[in-house]
């Protein structure tokens, strides 16, 4: 058994995934196991990824037939995975030299569930840290307890599954795979699920995984119908946290957070195609008929003006049934 998993989807990104590859081998280690998972690339990612199966200590070059996204492509890393712990990397992104010696060394040290990390966001030649918004660090703390309060930024709204280290035993549960399909938004039910159900976990101030922003084939920057897997998406959150023993604790959270995310893609509508423009606003309404009423008033009664009457606005348009039950 390896010591650590790193997970690694790569996918039509040729430009960047030399330096990705690059950061892994300065992580490599006898007992690191790399496992490089091409979504189906059409461009040169694959003949890249070939030459690092050959020459990168640790790797395991897997391969999809057909696009499945990233949620699938992490999944299919995680199945063949065999560390005691696994983490992630985007086929995009990139690691200072080290720091996986050290992450591990941090959760092993803290004998916790998962361990939460900052990171360095890198968009052009501006870098800027962003930090998971709990202050305590380097203590065991409860995942439940992290979910709230309702009204202020916590531990689940920081879902980068690349921001941390998981032990063996959250993936054997489950608790760490992803819903298969999901194009975006993939890790919004995953956060959630492992802070719901995992035992514990630490945040740690360690800096030394950077995340590219503003690549051109990134979903975040594309406004088509992918995007709007963030619905789907939501919905899980919704219907997974409604089944927790302690549902009326977290249901306001979960509500507040999706139709701030609603609002967010409402308030940037121009950048999606127009067809899907229509129906971000069409399956948005449908979306806010499926959350319990009572608590998505309390929700909108709590945000600010600009978003509460701009959701106020799309709750009171005309939903045909089958949409508002889908």
């Amino acid at each position: 058994m390896a010591k650590l998993s790193v997970v690694v989807p790569f996918y039509n990104v040729q430009t960047y995934a030399l330096e990705t590859l690059r950061s892994l081998r300065a992580n490599s280690r006898e007992d690191f196991q790399f496992l490089l998972v091409d979504d189906c690339s059409t461009d040169g990612t694959p003949e890249i990824l070939e030459q690092a199966a050959r020459d990168l200590p640790g790797a395991v070059l897997l391969r999809h037939e057909q696009n499945g996204g990233l949620a699938t492509a992490r999944n299919t890393g995680l199945d063949a995975a065999d560390g005691e712990y696994v983490t992630f990397l985007d086929g995009d992104d990139w690691v200072a030299p080290g720091y996986y010696e050290r992450l591990l060394a941090s959760i092993e040290g803290l004998g916790c569930d998962f361990v939460r990390t900052d990171h360095v966001q890198f968009t052009a030649r501006a870098r800027t840290i962003h930090r998971v918004p709990i202050g305590r660090r380097d203590e065991v703390l409860s995942p439940r307890d992290a979910i709230l309060p309702a009204d202020r930024s916590t531990s689940v709204d920081y879902p980068y599954a690349w921001a941390g280290i998981y032990h063996r035993r959250l993936v054997d549960r489950g608790l760490v795979h992803f819903r298969d399909g999901l194009r975006t938004a993939e890790d919004r039910p995953w956060i959630w699920r492992l802070h719901r159900e995992a035992e514990s976990f630490a945040v740690i101030g360690l800096l030394g995984i950077f995340y590219r922003r503003g690549v051109a084939s990134s979903l975040t920057q594309i406004g088509d119908v992918r995007q709007l897997d963030f619905i789907r998406a939501f919905d899980q959150v919704i219907e997974e946290t409604a089944k927790d023993p302690e549902a009326e604790r977290f249901l306001l959270k979960a509500v507040r957070t999706y139709c701030a995310i609603i609002s967010h893609h409402l308030a940037s509508k121009e950048r999606f195609e127009p067809a899907v423009a229509r129906q971000l606003r069409s399956m948005s309404a449908a979306a806010l008929k499926r959350l319990p009423q009572d608590v998505l008033k309390e929700a909108l009664d709590s945000m600010d003006l600009d978003r509460s009457a701009r959701l106020r606005r799309l709750r009171r348009r005309p939903v045909s049934a089958g949409k508002a039950a889908a």
